[in-house]
Formats: C-alpha cells, sequence, structure tokens
C-alpha cells in the first residue's frame, strides 16, 4: 500500500503542447504538460524523539536540459516534515527557485517513530532560463551561489564497505551529509532498514562514510548517498 503523499511546490510555466510522460507516481507532474517524473529511494529518517531532531537530506537530478519544475514525497508514516532547499530569487519559478537538482530535507518531528522513511519525487520540465534580479542597495551584496554540493551515490551490497566524496582543488568543505534509501515500491520496514548501518566521519578534508550491508539485504536494491559542500577558496 502506497504511503501518504504530501505536496511541496506548484509552480506555473508556459503550457507545452506534448505530454511526456502521462502516468506518474505521485504529484510532482501536476500541471505540468512536458514532464519527466523522476522517482527516489524510500530513504530513511533518522527517529530520533529528542527536542532537537535530526534531519536527513537526499538529491534527485533531473536528465539534462531539464530543471525541476515541481515536487512530491510519500511518506511511509504521519510525523515526517520534508521540506527542499531552494534559491532566492523572483519570480518564484523552475530556472530561479530551482535547478537541475533539488535537495530534500526531511525529520521525524511525531512522538512513535516506526522506521520512518519518505519517497522523493521531482518533476522535471525543460530549462528555459530564469528570470533575474535587480540589486536594492549599493553597499551590500546580491545572494549567490557560493557552494556546490558534490554527491556521490552508491549501492549498498551485503558486508562492508567504505564511500568517500571530496571537494576540488580549489573548493574546501564547509557541510557534509549522508543518507541511506531503499527502491521499491512500498515503504521498507523495520527490519529491512536494520539491514544496513551507516557512519559518517571527516577526514583530511574528505567526507568518509563506512557502510554496512548485512546478508538479509539480499536482492534489494539499496543505496548510500554522500555529499560534501564546498566553497570555492578565494
Amino acid at each position: 500500500m502506497r504511503g501518504l503523499r504530501v505536496a511541496l511546490l506548484t509552480v506555473l510555466v508556459v503550457p507545452f503542447l506534448v505530454a511526456v510522460e502521462p502516468a506518474r507516481a505521485a504529484d510532482e507532474c501536476e500541471g505540468l504538460q512536458v514532464c519527466i517524473s523522476v522517482p527516489g529511494p524510500w530513504v530513511v529518517v533518522p527517529a530520533r524523539t529528542a527536542q532537537q531532531r535530526p534531519s536527513v537530506q537526499y538529491q534527485l537530478t533531473c536528465p539534462r536540459g531539464h530543471v525541476v519544475g515541481g515536487l512530491d514525497a510519500e511518506l511511509s508514516q504521519r510525523g515526517i516534515d520534508v521540506g527542499f532547499l531552494g534559491r532566492l530569487g523572483s519570480p518564484v519559478t523552475p530556472g530561479v527557485t530551482t535547478a537541475r537538482s533539488a535537495v530534500f530535507v526531511a525529520s521525524f518531528v511525531g512522538t512513535s517513530p516506526r522506521a520512518p522513511t519518505f519517497r522523493p519525487f521531482i518533476g522535471c520540465v525543460p530549462a528555459a532560463g530564469g528570470g533575474g534580479r535587480v540589486p536594492t542597495s549599493l553597499s551590500a551584496f546580491q545572494p549567490g551561489q557560493p557552494t556546490t554540493r558534490r554527491v556521490r551515490t552508491v549501492r549498498v551490497r551485503p558486508g562492508t564497505a567504505t564511500v568517500t566524496q571530496r571537494c576540488t582543488a580549489r573548493e574546501r568543505l564547509v557541510g557534509a551529509a549522508h543518507a541511506v534509501g531503499f527502491y521499491r515500491r512500498t515503504p521498507p520496514g523495520a527490519g529491512l532498514v536494520a539491514t544496513v548501518t551507516a557512519m559518517r566521519a571527516i577526514r583530511a578534508g574528505r567526507v568518509v562514510v563506512s557502510v554496512r550491508g548485512d546478508a538479509e539485504l539480499g536482492g534489494v536494491r539499496a543505496v548510500v548517498q554522500v555529499q560534501a559542500l564546498c566553497a570555492r577558496v578565494r
């Protein structure tokens, strides 16, 4: 049975003539006549109930020549708060607020976690450029894109492995994240979620994730995504 659905973004775009993908799993392509649906895996959300809840981040990317025009998600249970990282700019549209990739951020805010997971979706539309901005002050800086997210996604198999990600030679590491996901039609149960464990560390300027898949993982397609948030060296 499918999980609960949460609509994240509704945008207005110029109508197109032909529907690329009429069959969709969620509402990420709602109102977009030309739209490619890109589903993600069921991403494991930290199941802690402290006052300050940890979050998980997961990135989905459109095919080349497309930008994110819509987003949606399915939840394995209520109490999962899901959003995405949007860029500053006006108007709020594809190509301005969103780019080719979208980073989802989720945390469990309920009281009784039962292996909470969410499955992200993005709807991709042909890139047509975005609007511009007019500076409002000569003594302040306009927000830009000072960071780049370097992402590596690897399949998890039974056994132990190490996945690393780093910035380029002209960048410095300023943040890190990792996530575990399961590609399947229905949310994974607690037993399946427990078959994959991952621990993150920073070593010599690299993001290092040690991941272990139990033998019970079997033929299930599980992935671990490692993210390095990089800033340009000035």
